[in-house]
């Protein structure tokens, strides 16, 4: 995967890398040169760990299609 660097030496990691290694927001890397130099790129586990989000499994999975005047309606309690 080709990437460029940016003039202040960042680069963007390309998704399939950032979901193979499961990188989120504020993920901690270490970066390190092996003796062939190639660059070698791991997640490490964070101390500061985020709360797992407790909604994140269902995200997205309900199967009832509301519409939005339908929903407030009900949220509202009106007909």
């Amino acid at each position: 995967m080709l990437t460029t660097m940016t003039i202040n030496g960042q680069v963007t990691i390309p998704k399939k890398i950032r979901d193979a290694l499961d990188l989120k927001p504020d993920a901690k890397l270490n970066i390190t040169v092996n003796r062939d130099g190639d660059v070698v790129l791991q997640r490490t586990e964070s101390k500061n760990k985020r709360k797992p989000d407790r909604f994140e499994d269902v995200r997205g999975t309900a199967d009832i299609k509301w519409r939005t005047k339908d929903l407030m309606a009900l949220l509202r309690g009106g007909s």
